[in-house]
């Protein structure tokens, strides 16, 4: 559903318990100071490669800006006050036309648009209900391919777009549920997957030609997940990624003539993905390791892993390899500092930065390592975490805390920056992020471990995940509170509802209240993913129904007795406004203090700076009130 950072760091539960002493003199900071912070991405080069097309929230919302390679001068390309706009890509052989997406108020019906002057913007896929995403050049930079939902809202179909009138052309028709996910170089053929359940999808090999089309996953019955990678240059091999027959995913190189597979590349550790750059002599592979990401660069032909320049105060989280092959942009990353972009020519070795990206407002030894901790649960399993310890906690001087529950299911809480924890943290908050059982990034049996089991074995994890807090000797083990976004939002209301003693305080953010209609009123666009969401959590129009109801907190809103903050998008597709409208509405009913903060042009997630520090400092101010108190 979100790559990329290096060395494997495992901190033990005893090297938790002391820490390091708090700087003498420990500032705390505003919120307003920790998103003078910028965020950056996107690193797109133009087409002699002297400049970067990037997006950056620095005005606020997401603009797209390019940066001068040669003198790193910044250069204001979009100028929105509503909308946040994302790079795709220069138009090839321009060095000024370019392409970005960007949706309404969080509405997440993206489109592709191209901008041609500093006024001149063009929507290339204008449906009113219409969702687009680009997926490639052609080979002769001539076209691209783009998927769209607009000819069913159900299903997304391939298109190829010139660029000189910039009309496109259908030329593959969805109609079985497939998602097309890369293209050979030749164009002769599509490998699709489609889901079959959140633990297993199908992959297939399409012929353009003829209209054939190859399964090439397992035909048995095993769970296993595949994802294609990319084509060699004369689309002999295919490189995919699966776990078929392991724990952990792994890279296979499939040749489409003998059909022959071997084991290209594994670890330990998934392998989320791998890339090669344009003219092959690089690849490039992706690594989860223990919540942590790994880059690993290798000369395609001989194998030979390339050692990456060492940057200080970080580590390499990402890499944009030009077309030339001679520039990288190198994405660098930090647990207490937001990323940064670099540029490293291959040639001379030169690194240079380009972007500061963090505030000189805050001094970073004011801030914490993100520690990648464990802890047994109910029943003896290993619980892995990211845990952020304040320098103020000490035996003398105890601290509040939250368990925070990440999104999904499936989803994982990783070691990486974050404006919001650290703003939580520098203000005498401990936080451990629980990846309770079901997380993505610990091996397929464990993601599987809560499959029609939500909101019990995965919630008395993140309630062990509370104990081990509270058996920590600097932290108050009375003042413990649970912090959760969409499906975390509904583990947060299940743990004040299930586990009242547990918790002193919940926060919720979009979370799901009533099972039954988030699972019935699902965006259309979801549905080649409908069936397998069923599987994992239950078919709301079946007997399952009778479970999903006793699981939703709005049917138990007569047992919230904790202090409850709510945050919600009015746009938000996927977890309805009504959702947090209704359990507002049952706390208040029992007397409960219960504060509820709408953003009324926001959809699911909060991409707006202004709408991220208020809810960030409303956030502060109710854990102050009714949990630090």
């Amino acid at each position: 559903m979100r790559l990329l950072l290096p060395l494997f760091l495992f901190v033990s539960l005893a090297a938790c318990k002391e820490g390091g002493k708090a700087p003498k003199d420990l500032q705390q900071y505003t919120i307003e100071q920790f998103f003078q912070t910028e965020s950056v991405g996107g690193a797109h080069f133009n087409s002699d490669e002297s400049k970067i097309l990037i997006h950056s929230n620095r005005s606020g919302i997401y603009n797209l800006y390019e940066i001068n390679l040669a003198d790193t001068n910044r250069r204001a390309m979009t100028a929105s006050t509503n909308e946040s706009l994302f790079a795709v890509d220069y138009v090839p052989g321009s060095s000024d036309h370019f392409l970005f997406s960007s949706d309404k108020g969080g509405n997440e019906n993206d489109h592709l648009f191209l901008q041609t002057g500093p006024i001149t913007v063009k929507d290339l896929t204008p449906g009113v209900k219409e969702k687009a995403a680009f997926v490639t050049w052609t080979e002769d930079k001539k076209h691209l391919y783009y998927i769209s939902n607009k000819r069913t809202p159900l299903f997304f179909d391939l298109y190829k777009m010139d660029t000189v009138k910039w009309e496109g052309k259908l030329v593959y028709r969805n109609d079985s549920g497939y998602d097309v996910n890369l293209i050979s170089h030749n164009e002769r053929f599509l490998v699709l997957t489609r889901s079959i359940t959140t633990d297993r999808n199908e992959l297939h090999l399409y012929n353009t030609e003829t209209g054939d089309t190859r399964k090439l996953s397992s035909g048995g019955t095993e769970d296993a997940v595949y994802y294609p990678a990319a084509f060699e240059p004369d689309d002999a091999y295919l490189y995919y990624v699966t776990n078929e027959g392991k724990e952990f995913t792994y890279v296979v190189k499939y040749n489409l003539a003998t059909a022959a597979r071997e084991t290209f590349f594994e670890t330990n550790w998934d392998v989320v993905n791998m890339s090669l750059s344009e003219k092959h002599k690089y690849h490039v592979l992706y690594i989860n390791e223990d919540g942590r990401d790994k880059v690993l660069l290798y000369e395609h032909a001989t194998g030979k892993e390339v050692k990456l320049p060492k940057i200080k105060g970080g580590y390499i989280s990402g890499i944009n390899i030009s077309p030339s092959e001679k520039n990288m942009i190198l994405t660098v990353s930090s647990d207490r500092s937001s990323d940064n972009l670099y540029w490293y020519n291959t040639e001379t070795k030169q690194l240079k930065q380009l972007t500061t990206t963090f505030t000189p407002d805050i001094n970073t030894n004011h801030l914490v390592d993100a520690q990648v901790v464990r802890f047994k649960s109910f029943d003896g399993l290993d619980i892995p975490a990211i845990y952020y310890k304040p320098h103020q906690a000490s035996t003398s001087g105890k601290v509040p805390a939250l368990v925070w529950v990440h999104g999904g299911p499936g989803g994982q809480s990783r070691a990486y920056y974050s404006n919001t924890i650290q703003y939580f943290v520098n203000h005498g908050y401990a936080v451990l992020a629980v990846n309770n059982r079901g997380s993505s990034g610990y091996g397929k049996t464990f993601y599987k471990m809560d499959n029609r089991n939500h909101g019990d074995k995965d919630l008395k994890d993140c309630v062990w995940g509370r104990n081990w807090l509270a058996q920590q000797p600097y932290i108050d083990s009375t003042k413990i509170g649970i912090y959760g976004g969409s499906y975390g939002g509904f583990m947060s209301l299940a743990g004040i509802i299930q586990y009242p003693e547990s918790f002193a305080v919940g926060v919720n953010l979009f979370g799901v209240t009533n099972w039954i209609r988030t699972l019935r009123s699902i965006p259309p666009y979801w549905e080649s993913f409908r069936k397998a969401l069923y599987d994992e959590m239950g078919d709301p129009g079946t007997a399952d129904s009778v479970r999903l109801r006793n699981i939703s907190p709005l049917f138990n809103t007569d047992k919230i007795r904790t202090p409850l903050l709510v945050l919600q998008g009015s746009n938000d597709p996927r977890v309805l406004q009504v959702e947090s409208d209704e359990i507002v509405a049952g706390a208040k009913a029992n007397g409960v203090p219960v504060e509820y903060i709408l953003f009324p042009d926001e959809g699911h997630g909060f991409l707006k700076k202004e709408n991220q520090m208020k809810a960030a400092r409303e956030t502060l101010r109710f854990l102050n009130t009714y949990l630090k108190k």
